[in-house]
């Protein structure tokens, strides 16, 4: 009887019990239904090479270029071998050499630095038609050190159209890799 008295007790003077009547009812009312909203799971289990899984995923326009283009490293004055980019439709750059098609092993370059994706835009001809034409862009994955074209850095996250002879960085690495479109055809 005197438990009882002494719980009534507190719940008339918002005692323990009181308290922890008040913490079940706030639980009750901070139950959420189920969340059927994206977490990216999914996507991030089919996008994955060799068990690492990647930053970022093709966009539905993307494809292989029909021209041929070569990326030219240089170390310095130093020329190293060059880099076809006509073989497939996106080329990571990164120091992880599981996922990297191009290596970047600087340690201020990050383990997927950044991204060169061809797609296909609308182009206007002289005609005045739309045509698509694939085009090459740089995609930075939120590196910690950046990428640079052509000296000035790239903005996380955005795809910036390349052109012929452009030059890009990855991080404080000293390589300069240049964009050589070798058909000889210029962009339109």
């Amino acid at each position: 009887r005197r438990v009882a008295e002494r719980h009534q007790r507190d719940r008339d003077l918002g005692g323990e019990d009181a308290d922890a009547d008040a913490d079940a009812d706030d639980e009750d009312k901070k139950r959420e239904g189920p969340n059927y909203k994206l977490s990216g799971k999914l996507a991030q289990e089919t996008n994955t090479v060799q068990g690492v899984a990647l930053k970022w995923s093709e966009p539905p326009e993307a494809r292989k270029p029909k021209q041929k283009w070569r990326l030219y490293p240089f170390k310095g004055d130093q020329s190293l071998p060059e880099i076809p980019l006509h073989r497939q439709s996106a080329y990571l750059f990164g120091r992880d050499t599981l996922v990297a098609d191009i290596p970047t092993l600087h340690p201020t370059c990050s383990k997927q630095h950044a991204v060169l994706q061809w797609r296909a835009v609308d182009v206007e001809t002289s005609d005045f038609q739309v045509k698509k034409k694939v085009k090459p862009y740089i995609l930075d994955l939120k590196s910690t050190h950046g990428t640079f074209l052509n000296g000035t850095k790239v903005k996380h996250a955005r795809y910036i159209e390349l052109f012929d002879r452009d030059v890009l960085k990855f991080g404080m690495s000293t390589r300069e890799y240049v964009l050589i479109n070798t058909d000889g055809k210029l962009e339109v």
